[in-house]
């Protein structure tokens, strides 16, 4: 697994790159049933933010958006990556959306997955969860970190998004390759979620992007990606009706042909 200073990566193939970056208290193995698909046409990239993953830990000040955005950057640049297809999860979206300024030039398309450009709802976003909500993630994180993980990827799914014994566990097989990150690092990464916001930055994306989102998610609501879809001039949105938060793991064939046709759409344009 090679380094770009404090962070480390994951790659395969050759050619026009495609990168992912994952969610909150997540690692770059969480992408592994894109891996093979997207490295036999594409140069696959998959990246552990600071903290996360093999990815060492820089100072909680380092945690929010801007910090995780400062670390897509410094890959990007490290790698001299052009013609780029970004692919954010959740909090990976929000981390690209606020690298976009940066990093626009470099880009042919984004994909946004159960993205929402805030977390917890307001008075002037209210497609977030309930701040009690994750005030109540904060208080399992305090308590036990390991077993408020472990409910937190429980939510990951619908009630019947894993009926099929092996979509369960080649689900599982994923999940148990995804290092638990520090507490300080999941609280950091839980204060940001619950603090911050990107509805400005959403108002700068000019380029080809595609939202995808699980109509079942419970933890970034479908309805911010449908905000996201009226933002974005010419963006396109697809919703995986028996899906929540990660139909790039249960339905990981479906989610692969649309990424592949996204990809290819976003170079037939160069």
């Amino acid at each position: 697994m090679p380094f770009a200073g404090h962070l480390r990566y994951e790659q395969q193939g050759a050619g026009l790159p495609v990168l992912f970056v994952h969610g909150w208290c997540m690692s770059s193995a969480v992408w592994e049933l894109q891996r093979e698909c997207i490295a036999e046409k594409y140069r696959y990239i998959a990246l552990d933010l600071h903290g996360h993953g093999r990815s060492s830990s820089l100072t909680v000040m380092d945690a929010g958006f801007q910090g995780y955005a400062a670390d897509i950057l410094q890959l990007i640049e490290h790698l001299d990556l052009r013609q780029l297809v970004v692919v954010g999860w959740s909090m990976g979206a929000q981390a690209v959306l606020k690298a976009y300024p940066r990093l626009q030039d470099r880009l042919a398309g984004l994909v946004l997955v159960g993205a929402t450009p805030r977390f917890t709802a307001a008075d002037h976003f209210p497609f977030g969860l309930p701040p009690k909500e994750a005030e109540g993630m904060r208080v399992k994180l305090r308590r036990n970190l390991e077993r408020a993980l472990t409910g937190f990827q429980h939510n990951l799914f619908a009630d019947r998004e894993l009926d099929d014994p092996a979509v369960a566990r080649q689900v599982e097989t994923v999940l148990e390759r995804v290092a638990i990150p520090t507490a300080p690092v999941a609280l950091a990464g839980l204060e940001a979620l619950m603090d911050e916001e990107v509805l400005d930055d959403v108002r700068r994306i000019s380029c080809p992007t595609l939202l995808i989102h699980g109509l079942q998610d419970r933890i970034c609501l479908p309805q911010a990606s449908a905000w996201l879809e009226q933002m974005i001039p010419g963006s396109r949105r697809i919703v995986y009706p028996e899906c929540a938060h990660a139909p790039f793991l249960s339905r990981n064939l479906q989610f692969n042909h649309d990424l592949i046709h996204f990809v290819g759409a976003c170079h037939a344009r160069d």
